[in-house]
């Protein structure tokens, strides 16, 4: 037993004091308690693709010539990267041998769903009425909105992407209009590239 704590205590660049062992076994402990309670199954090349779409999306937006076709190139793209999103979800899960209905997932899908049904009913409203000026900074706002209440109960970069798109929702909505498709590109498409590696790393995809 004494060569047992002694290995312990020690490592190959020398002492390691009980304080600091004791320090790293809390860390393990609270990693490993905050995965089993958290939604890992958001997808990080997922949020890469989707990304992606965005940043494409905001180069043929800005080439439409009136607001309606504006809306209907990221309207399109939102559809897609949706998709996108749902499928790489699915295929994380089936990796992990877990489901996208588990509690967690439940939790995180009542937390991201109401912010986005909102958001298409007030794109609905205000599209009608020729308010096409506020919609990227209701979309911006609105989905990191749903992104902070369902990663409430997912790893903690993912409510933090959340708030970082609702800063880029505030500045779009105070913005000129010739900056909107730079914000929406710099939202929806580098925030989700940077996030998404970020889960990728460090959360298995």
């Amino acid at each position: 037993m004494r060569v047992a704590a002694r290995d312990i205590l020690y490592s190959v660049s020398g002492p390691v004091g009980i304080h600091d062992h004791a320090l790293e076994n809390l860390r393990y402990i609270r990693d490993t308690m905050e995965r089993a309670g958290s939604f890992t199954g958001v997808p990080g090349w997922g949020g890469v693709a989707m990304g992606l779409i965005a940043v494409a999306a905001s180069a043929l937006a800005a080439m439409q010539p009136s607001r309606e076709r504006w809306l209907a190139v990221w309207l399109c793209a939102s559809v897609l990267a949706i998709a996108t999103g749902a499928v790489a979800m699915h295929l994380k899960a089936r990796r992990r041998s877990d489901s996208v209905l588990s509690p967690a997932g439940r939790k995180f899908a009542l937390g991201f769903g109401p912010p986005v049904i909102a958001g298409a009913v007030l794109t609905a409203a205000l599209a009608r009425s020729g308010n096409y000026g506020v919609l990227p900074g209701l979309w911006l706002s609105l989905y990191g909105a749903a992104v902070i209440t369902g990663g409430a109960f997912s790893v903690r970069v993912v409510p933090a992407t959340g708030a970082v798109f609702m800063s880029f929702g505030a500045v779009a909505l105070l913005a000129p209009a010739a900056w909107h498709n730079l914000l929406l590109a710099a939202g929806f498409g580098a925030v989700h590239i940077v996030s998404g590696l970020v889960i990728a790393r460090r959360y298995g995809g």
